[in-house]
């Protein structure tokens, strides 16, 4: 198990995501992912009250809909760790404070519980006051509505900025960061972000963890993307580079028999901070390789191998 930060919630070292419940996953599907996954000693689960609104016919809050189905039929609130996120749902934009106190107990209803253990400022929200938002925060964790604050897709700066106004108001501090972190997108966070999540004990989730399935080894041809659900987003990495990953990460992945999907978990476990990537399984029969990544433990080589190969270029 990991800790998120200072405090105190325990998590299976790798983070279901929900983003694919009600989009690529109906919601018989998504519960026996939920299912397997918690049966394989998961306990965390990632969702946001936007997911999946992007879907035609969908309105936002899908993804919470299910998990609060799931719940409410398997009674497990108490052995699930449950984060969601505020300011992408259509009806609740932004992060003002009257829209994060409503975000809140829209999604408490979704989710069909009476609170939240980690709830993130899912976007940075530059017209409302940063002291407004984290009062916002820092209220329903008074109120109980709330166990612990993250916050995704921010600056460094802003995050710093969230602390300093955090810390002049006696307001709860976050625990938690969720950056676009994976092995081959990793400048950004390790130049930008990581100093300040070292510097403020910030428990780093990172998403995309698998690079839109490019991680997995599956996508190696431009006509390798025709036959995944999220084979576009790969695009981008089938590069001489991104395959050069690809193959040290088979290499390692062929030495412990394992999926190379398994092998990227683990290599972003290694990077001090992270607690649990996020990953997302669209089916049952997916779920095996991630669940495997809580446990690989990579060697010094490997590890410096897939550092070194993957640091040249991303």
């Amino acid at each position: 198990m990991s800790t998120l930060g200072s405090s105190g919630i325990e998590v299976f070292p790798l983070n279901l995501g929900g983003n694919v419940f009600g989009w690529t996953s109906d919601e018989a599907t998504s519960h026996r992912v939920l299912d397997a996954y918690t049966e394989g000693g998961g306990n965390f689960l990632d969702t946001a009250d936007g997911y999946s609104a992007w879907v035609p016919g969908n309105s936002g809050g899908e993804s919470e809909t299910i998990i609060g189905t799931w719940l409410a039929a398997r009674g497990h609130r108490d052995r699930v760790v449950l984060a969601t996120k505020v300011s992408q749902h259509p009806q609740f934009r932004g992060l003002s404070a009257a829209t994060v106190a409503a975000a809140a107990d829209a999604s408490l209803t979704r989710l069909r519980t009476d609170y939240i253990d980690l709830y993130y400022a899912h976007y940075d929200d530059e017209n409302t006051p940063l002291e407004e938002t984290a009062g916002a925060f820092d209220a329903l964790v008074k109120a109980g509505k709330v166990r612990a604050v993250g916050v995704s897709n921010y600056t460094a700066d802003r995050i710093r900025e969230w602390f300093e106004v955090a810390r002049r108001n006696g307001f709860v501090l976050p625990v938690a960061v969720q950056p676009h972190y994976n092995l081959v997108a990793r400048r950004a966070y390790e130049q930008n972000i990581a100093p300040v999540a070292t510097d403020e004990n910030l428990a780093v989730l990172p998403y995309y963890a698998l690079a839109s399935g490019f991680l997995t080894g599956k996508y190696r041809t431009t006509e390798d993307l025709s036959h995944g659900s999220r084979g576009g987003g790969a695009r981008a990495y089938l590069t001489e580079d991104g395959l050069a990953v690809i193959k040290v990460l088979s290499d390692v992945a062929d030495a412990h028999g394992v999926e190379p999907a398994s092998v990227a978990l683990a290599w972003l476990r290694t990077r001090p901070g992270v607690a649990a990537p996020i990953a997302s399984a669209r089916t049952v029969e997916q779920l095996p390789a991630l669940l495997a990544s809580a446990t690989l433990e990579l060697t010094a080589d490997e590890t410096a191998a897939l550092d070194e190969i993957s640091g040249r270029a991303f």
